[in-house]
């Protein structure tokens, strides 16, 4: 099944690249103030969602006729603003994991991706771009929709022939449904998720550093692939490459905020081309994946509002979790909860060993019972229920 995704996406990938190489219409413009207050510090409170886009475009519910024609409607300027608005609300996660202090260099960055993948809405489509759909909805893994082609394999339950992109504990992780996959500001925000996906994917897989993880990461989004491919250049230049080149443009001379868009190998981006954009502009510091404790700021909505947070409060038959879990995967080593839960001591000793999977094993056959506070170090999905996952993931950490 991960052969038949790849042949899929390996596909798709090539027919992007093929298309940028003749994608070489100049710049197109249209004059815009900027829409967010200019006594904002940018850097330091975002833009502050001057559109009030919701956590949704539009309730649930609405149809998926109703919800396309919204977002089709967006300008090249609103779509960069609802880009922005999710980079916001999940700023320390993001700045942490892509390496990136500087807010506007990552606002650039994924109106880079946005250049390669739909032009903005600058193609008279606002966010409303789909594509690869032609087997149906969510039979190809390349099926993919709006500003940055987030595709269904970044949602929850897309299907037993994806491989789940389940290591983002921190954001909200979509069910795959039609009025999800529709929804442009679900797709921003899944679309980010799946890069982070791909960042993690660079250092713990592939042991990529620096700016190559970034970049790594792009490759990944393009192609399912997250490795380091050497001299075969191909896979970078026309896309990660091309993106970040795009991404100075768009930073440099200064339309992070109108109408303004490019397209692919667009001659306006030539000086930028010319150069490294990743090591002579991009470059900051070393991504991380560190535990960060996201609390995100939905701003006023047009819809009830999804709170972005790491986990829903559920009750289930272990014992009820109420703290925020911190980022979690196989490969770390310790990982604290709001709590100083250290996740895999099972049996609170200080330290995750082989025990702590024997323990958890007993419970998981009835053999033994858990304290509230066992129980929360055993949910290493963070999914408030203990189940085999959990254990395997815990058996994955004390084999590495």
């Amino acid at each position: 099944m991960k052969q038949k995704k790849h042949i899929l996406t390996a596909v798709l990938s090539a027919v992007v690249m093929v298309a940028s190489l003749f994608s070489v219409l100049p710049v197109q413009s249209s004059a815009a103030e900027i829409a967010h207050d200019p006594n904002r510090n940018v850097q330091e409170e975002g833009v502050g969602n001057p559109f009030n886009f919701g956590e949704r475009m539009a309730p649930e519910g609405t149809s998926i006729e109703e919800l396309r024609a919204i977002n089709h409607k967006m300008t090249v300027q609103q779509v960069k603003y609802a880009l922005y608005k999710e980079i916001d609300e999940h700023w320390d996660l993001i700045s942490l994991r892509f390496g990136q202090t500087d807010r506007e260099k990552v606002y650039a960055l994924f109106l880079g991706v946005g250049t390669l993948e739909s032009t903005l809405g600058g193609n008279g489509d606002g966010a409303d771009i789909e594509t690869a759909f032609s087997e149906g909805f969510g039979v190809s893994s390349a099926h993919a929709y709006g500003t940055l082609q987030t595709a269904v394999t970044a949602f929850k339950d897309p299907g037993t022939s994806f491989m789940q992109e389940e290591d983002v504990p921190e954001l909200e992780w979509y069910d795959l449904t039609q009025s999800n996959f529709y929804d442009a500001i679900i797709s921003n925000h899944m679309g980010i998720r799946k890069i982070i996906h791909f960042i993690r994917q660079a250092m713990v897989d592939y042991d990529l550093q620096g700016y190559q993880i970034v970049r790594g990461a792009l490759k990944g989004h393009n192609t399912g692939w997250a490795n380091y491919t050497g001299d075969d250049d191909g896979y970078y230049a026309n896309y990660p490459d091309e993106g970040a080149a795009l991404a100075q443009w768009y930073y440099e001379e200064g339309h992070l905020y109108d109408n303004e868009f490019a397209w692919t190998k667009a001659e306006v981006a030539a000086k930028q081309r010319a150069g490294n954009p990743w090591a002579d502009w991009w470059y900051d510091k070393e991504p991380s994946l560190e535990p960060v404790s996201e609390q995100p700021q939905p701003k006023t909505t047009t819809a009830p509002p999804i709170v972005t947070t790491s986990a829903p409060s559920v009750t289930t038959t272990v014992p009820a979790i109420t703290t925020t879990a911190a980022e979690t995967t196989a490969v770390e080593t310790t990982v604290a909860i709001e709590t100083n839960t250290l996740m895999g001591d099972v049996n609170q000793n200080g330290s995750v060993e082989i025990a702590d999977a024997v323990l958890l094993a007993k419970y998981l056959c009835c053999e033994a019972e858990l304290t509230e506070k066992q129980a929360k170090a055993a949910d290493m999905d963070f999914d408030f229920k203990l189940t085999a996952k959990d254990l395997s993931r815990l058996k994955q950490y004390l084999l590495r």
